[in-house]
């Protein structure tokens, strides 16, 4: 700007010199006209007159002309220069509108920046209270949830120590009400009364068998007393030919118990898992093996075994039964299955398919194993069963300590008893 100013002070300085023009070559042609030398010529003075006139009037044309001339170089000059400091003063104006929009742009950039740094700050105050709510609702649930695990443990603990203490009374009481059984009247009674009824049983079951008996003796007129033909005496031989039921107890039985307590010590201690199908494929225990022992030979194959708590362990002994029966009387042996609900008879199917390694191919009217869930059904299948020369096995698992008499004409039964038994006075038949 200052060179620009100092340029304007020039230009302006020249063309106020330029205002005396008329001034200056008038002085100029003064001095010309002084400094001539005076020339002595052989004019009139006419001549002389005239010659100067016009001397000086060609010598005014020429200043004239140079002073036009001058001039226009002048008025162009200073067109120019008026041009140029109007250029520069445009230039100036554009020049102080950028830096005046420079520094606009300067102080919006800067405002951006303030208020980007005041947003972000504002953002990160924002996140951080965020982040410190989410830590502290954390808390919170982690504390709510240790509270509720706490209160659930204790109320666990708090049933676990009721439970403990009702089992414990209830267990005192059992003994309790063992010990007045056996003390009292009413228990000595009853276990009368369940061994008054067992000896019945065995008495019943005895009858049957010797009507049974009975009824296969080919009874003949007796033969004339002759010395050349005398009858010979009947022999124990003779008569187990003919009887065709299985008595276990007999003492002309002994192949036949030597088998079934060969078996009986094969089942527990050398159980074949992978074994044929009808042989005992689960781990027999001396309690089990005890149970069997006593229904083939106590009962002689015909009477009640106490139940063991649990219906798969009952049906573990009636597989080890049918298992025994199976390797004595092979094809002959049909397993009648007696019990009052569809459940129990589905898990006896289960149990037996399980221990015997059978298939549902051997359920059926017409195959191994029948399951009924009436006396009188079972009655009906036995008796043709019985007609057809084969040994039915019947057994027994009823909640109710009633049983029909005529499932106890056929020669095998198994029924379990359950282990409170309550005290009837009426009794079915």
């Amino acid at each position: 700007m200052s060179e620009i100013n100092k340029e304007n002070q020039n230009q302006n300085f020249s063309i106020d010199d330029f205002d005396h023009e008329d001034d200056l070559w008038t002085d100029q042609a003064e001095n010309n006209d002084e400094n001539l030398p005076d020339l002595e010529l052989p004019l009139s003075e006419n001549e002389m007159n005239s010659e100067i006139i016009s001397s000086n009037e060609n010598s005014k044309q020429e200043e004239d002309i140079s002073q036009d001339i001058y001039l226009e170089e002048l008025k162009k000059e200073s067109k120019t220069e008026k041009l140029t400091m109007e250029e520069s003063e445009i230039k100036n104006a554009d020049i102080e509108q950028k830096i005046v929009a420079s520094e606009v742009k300067a102080e919006i950039i800067k405002a951006n920046k303030e208020e980007n740094s005041a947003n972000q700050e504002q953002s990160i105050d924002e996140i951080e209270q965020i982040k410190r709510q989410l830590i502290q609702q954390q808390e919170e649930i982690s504390n709510n949830i240790n509270l509720l695990v706490k209160e659930r443990l204790e109320e666990l603990e708090n049933k676990k120590q009721n439970l403990e203490i009702t089992i414990e009374k209830l267990e005192r009481r059992k003994e309790r009400i063992n010990r007045e059984m056996k003390s009292s009247f009413a228990g000595i009674s009853q276990d009368l009364a369940i061994r008054v009824q067992g000896f019945k049983d065995y008495l019943v079951g005895s009858l049957q068998d010797l009507a049974a008996a009975a009824e296969q003796l080919e009874l003949s007129p007796p033969p004339t007393q002759t010395w050349e033909n005398e009858s010979p005496p009947v022999t124990p031989e003779n008569e187990r030919g003919k009887n065709s039921n299985p008595q276990f107890v007999e003492k002309s039985f002994k192949e036949e118990t030597r088998i079934i307590r060969r078996l009986l010590d094969q089942y527990r201690t050398k159980p074949d898992y992978y074994g044929p199908p009808w042989q005992l494929r689960r781990t027999f225990e001396p309690i089990h093996a005890e149970r069997v022992s006593d229904w083939f030979f106590s009962q002689g194959g015909r009477g009640a075994l106490s139940s063991m708590g649990s219906r798969l362990q009952n049906i573990l002994i009636a597989s080890a039964i049918i298992s025994i029966l199976y390797q004595l009387y092979s094809d002959r042996t049909r397993v009648l299955i007696l019990a009052d609900t569809p459940e129990k008879l589905g898990e006896w199917r289960r149990g037996l398919q399980d221990c015997l390694g059978i298939s549902r191919s051997d359920f059926g009217p017409s195959r191994g194993i029948v399951l009924f869930e009436t006396p009188e059904a079972l009655v009906q299948k036995g008796d043709r069963i019985v007609a057809q020369e084969d040994l039915p096995l019947v057994i027994m698992d009823l909640d109710d300590d009633r049983v029909s008499l005529s499932l106890l004409k056929f020669p095998l039964w198994l029924a379990f008893a359950p282990q409170k038994m309550v005290q009837s006075q009426d009794y079915y038949y």
